[in-house]
């Protein structure tokens, strides 16, 4: 079946994780007749730091069609705010080239937001996935925001979400909730043994296993490094336990929790190992089989629940995700810590775990999201017009 002309969506891509959220809807878009995906990839993925994850982007088969430099040489908000600077420059360059009729984009990193910025000035139309999220903790929240007012259709991953987009005045005929994409990954990918992932993690799980993730809490400096120490203080304290972390993101003081992981691994050597990025498969396979999911990360949120596996989420990065009753919230100290892991291991707890429903949906987004990337009329799409919500004027 051949098309005169393709609608051309523009995927954008900063780091592993939000890659592999996008994975399924990118594989949708190469498969569709009527669409030409294009890729971007910029930031983490270009750092060797961070463990040069393009290489795994084209391990995968796909076709990278520009890279965007953003120069992460520095974490400090200075260098981060002339990364963003950077990112902006290069994508205006690239959109240029590229003349996408979309550009989709997921999340809520510094990189996106200079992704979008770029978009907004050359008129282009943005699709993102999961607005409407809150997450006190970081100043990701207010990116995650920024961006929505910049884009053109949502695609949230609760109807609670859908909502608080809407109520930030996009229209409600642009706002679709069909669930969290990266639940695709659990559904489709054909995850590893247990027996293959020890294998390839160099570690055995041992009777009592945690998968553990740490990434700064950007809107509380110097409480990162407080909030970590108290987890491997905790850790240090427990019998028989293995520990397999994986690293932080190239956010403010991301470099300051990779160092104190590495100093606490090499200190602990049998019983913990670390690794910059495990991958989709690695890491979802990791997340079936361990006792728990630990630290700060969204993904013990919304992916975790999905394997009936606990979460013990730490402080308040993501506070005000909607969340499943499998997560065990604490503060970032020794003795909530404490308490919420003794919670996660008894058994009146596990049992529980039998009976959670993830809020973030069951599965099958992409197809759902890439349905709406070709149908959806782009007819002067731009010109957005603010959406009040009824009466909520009335008596002022």
């Amino acid at each position: 079946m051949s098309h005169i002309s393709r609608r051309k969506i523009c995927v954008v891509t900063g780091s592993r994780a939000e890659y592999g959220l996008l994975y399924w809807v990118m594989r949708r878009i190469e498969d569709a007749d009527d669409l030409e995906l294009q890729l971007v990839v910029t930031g983490m993925h270009l750092a060797p730091e961070f463990g040069s994850t393009y290489r795994q982007i084209e391990q995968d088969g796909f076709w990278i069609n520009q890279k965007v430099e953003m120069s992460l040489s520095s974490d400090s908000p200075s260098g981060i705010a002339k990364s963003m600077g950077l990112g902006i420059a290069g994508f205006g360059e690239v959109y240029e080239a590229l003349e996408p009729d979309i550009v989709l984009m997921l999340g809520d990193r510094f990189e996106l937001l200079a992704a979008a910025s770029a978009a907004l000035v050359a008129a282009l139309p943005i699709a993102h996935i999961h607005g409407g999220e809150i997450t006190e903790g970081a100043f990701d929240e207010a990116i995650r925001h920024a961006i929505t007012k910049m884009s053109h259709l949502h695609f949230t991953s609760t109807d609670t979400y859908r909502r608080r987009v809407i109520q930030l005045g996009e229209h409600p005929d642009r706002v679709f909730n069909f669930g969290a994409p990266g639940l695709d990954n659990i559904q489709f990918l054909k995850l590893l043994s247990k027996e293959s992932l020890e294998e390839v993690i160099g570690m055995k799980l041992g009777l009592r296993s945690l998968l553990v993730t740490w990434h700064p809490v950007t809107l509380e400096p110097g409480k990162t490094r407080e909030g970590l120490k108290a987890l491997l203080d905790v850790l240090d304290k427990l019998d028989d336990v293995r520990v397999l972390f994986t690293k932080a993101n190239a956010d403010t003081e991301g470099r300051i929790i990779n160092q104190m992981i590495d100093k606490y691994v090499a200190a602990h050597p049998g019983n913990t190992i670390a690794y910059t990025s495990l991958g989709q498969l690695r890491y979802l396979s990791a997340m079936k089989y361990v006792d728990g999911v630990v630290g700060n990360s969204s993904s013990g949120i919304i992916e975790a629940p999905s394997f009936s596996t606990g979460t013990v989420n730490i402080g308040d990065r993501q506070r005000g995700r909607v969340r499943a009753d499998s997560i065990i919230d604490c503060d970032p100290n020794v003795l909530s810590i404490e308490n919420a892991l003794s919670k996660l291991f008894g058994l009146k707890f596990r049992l529980s775990l039998k009976n959670v429903v993830n809020p973030h949906g069951a599965g099958n987004v992409s197809k759902s999201i890439v349905s709406i990337l070709r149908s959806y009329s782009l007819s002067n799409i731009v010109k957005k017009s603010f959406h009040d919500i009824t009466g909520f004027y009335e008596n002022k």
